[in-house]
């Protein structure tokens, strides 16, 4: 004898059978047309479309002038400003505290490193660099060899632009660094990418920010390592290994920041208390192709993203306790992956839409994804709304038995889109008496809480 709640999902699922055609029709985004395409316009710069200043360089501070930065900012005190204009030939070190150089009204100035070593370093607290051009570092990655390296607390990078270089801004174990409104370009010829530097490297910093810079042709976009309460806000990283990279750095938020045509948008990993919010990851589509990588990430919250047209929009690996809600998942090869170890996560209010396989879970448990009486859009699913009040009165199975069957025996992948595998996802999705490992959302949304995603397509 079936129990009453086995005939009541019966039930249920006979009348998803009846109204599927129909709800799908009316909740289900598509694509307006087989013809269109992800449309994603972020507004970079040119990279190299900089005019170099042609006069010679001259430099003055006090009244005084002179044919060297060096020689100016040697000369400066504290609380004055050198102002440069045309161009240098020369390595620079700043060791006067609270000092600003900065180009003279017009064009930038621009100090050329001659490939050697650091361009420019910040030796003494409380310095200032402002619209200056820092061009032609050293080379060599293992003596880090940077376009400025910071030794000061207190320092102040805006408004500049830093090319050819290896690393691009080295923040050297200081803290109270803000970094805002640069423009880092690094070697485009420099093959494979894991030879270049990182854009921005943070290192044992402490309250530092970096806000509204764009960067490209390094390796990694913004490298943490033993950071902690470091903002990044309003950045642009394109055409990198990993637009973000976390190691070791805790109590950190990234927000507002666009990474695309990278290998991996943000990378996260051995890290925890991390918030990642309303940032958008499109088209990472490299040997690992991840929209946003959590290794090894605890305790931590991602939130209002958009993770859009990426091999894999979110790969969770042994990551514990964290927050995902609010997400807009779309357009990607597999929505979520999650693999090995990973448990306790909270995943609410996402929208995931289009993507070839919503989830893929490689686990031998079952998650359950939803916050109380609220889960997640899933386009994918058929949804069955009696009471109209936006929730699916059936659960549905985005990950089950047939991700676990294909983990145990590989050779099993070759059925995954089978007419008998649908079944059994089927049953899954129908029959609450049917458990297996991977994941289940018990109140799934009828409509995407995401209003904007149409945004993406555009008609060719």
């Amino acid at each position: 004898m079936p129990s009453v709640s086995a005939e009541r999902a019966f039930a249920l699922f006979a009348v998803v059978v009846l109204l599927g055609t129909t709800l799908s029709a009316l909740t289900v985004p598509t694509a307006a047309g087989a013809d269109d395409s992800l449309a994603f316009e972020p507004g970079v710069p040119e990279e190299y479309a900089f005019d170099a200043p042609t006069e010679t360089g001259t430099a003055t501070v006090g009244g005084d002038s002179y044919e060297s930065v060096q020689a100016a900012v040697d000369a400066a005190t504290p609380g004055d400003t050198v102002h440069i204009r045309g161009s240098f030939s020369e390595r620079v070190i700043i060791s006067t505290p609270n000092i600003t150089l900065e180009s003279a009204p017009g064009r930038l100035a621009r100090i050329d490193g001659d490939e050697t070593e650091d361009a420019l370093t910040i030796d003494a607290d409380g310095v200032t660099v402002r619209r200056i051009w820092i061009h032609n570092s050293g080379r060599d990655t293992g003596s880090n060899d940077a376009g400025i390296w910071v030794n000061g607390t207190d320092a102040r990078i805006l408004d500049s632009r830093l090319t050819d270089v290896t690393f691009g801004i080295w923040v050297n174990g200081v803290d109270d660094v803000l970094l805002r409104n640069n423009t880092i370009v690094g070697r485009e010829a420099v093959r494979p990418l894991s030879y270049r530097g990182n854009g921005i490297q943070l290192w044992k910093t402490t309250d530092t920010r970096v806000v509204e810079n764009r960067i490209t042709d390094v390796r990694d976009g913004l490298y943490y390592s033993w950071a902690s309460n470091v903002t990044a806000r309003e950045n642009t990283m394109w055409e990198l290994r990993y637009g973000v990279h976390y190691m070791y750095s805790d109590d950190c938020r990234l927000q507002n920041n666009t990474s695309f045509d990278n290998d991996v948008g943000y990378a996260l990993m051995l890290s925890e208390h991390i918030e990642v919010v309303d940032n958008v990851a499109v088209n990472n589509t490299g040997v690992s192709g991840h929209g946003i990588l959590l290794k090894r990430i605890d305790d931590s919250v991602v939130r209002g993203n958009h993770f859009v047209g990426n091999d894999r929009g979110i790969y969770v690996l042994n990551s514990v306790r964290n927050v995902m809600a609010n997400n807009l998942v779309m357009e990607n090869g597999i929505g979520v992956h999650l693999t090995a170890g990973t448990e306790d996560e909270r995943v609410f209010g996402n929208s995931f839409v289009n993507n070839d396989r919503s989830v893929f879970a490689v686990t031998g448990e079952l998650a359950v994804w939803n916050a109380s009486e609220r889960g997640n859009y899933w386009s994918s699913a058929d949804a069955a709304d009696i009471d109209n009040d936006g929730i699916s009165d059936v659960r549905y199975r985005p990950s089950g038995l047939v991700e676990h069957l294909i983990y145990e025996h590989p050779q099993a992948a070759v059925f995954a889109d089978s007419p008998a595998f649908d079944a059994i996802r089927l049953a899954e999705s129908s029959f609450p008496v049917i458990e297996s490992p991977g994941v289940v959302d018990h109140h799934p949304l009828t409509t995407p809480p995401h209003s904007d995603w149409r945004r993406y397509y555009e008609r060719n």
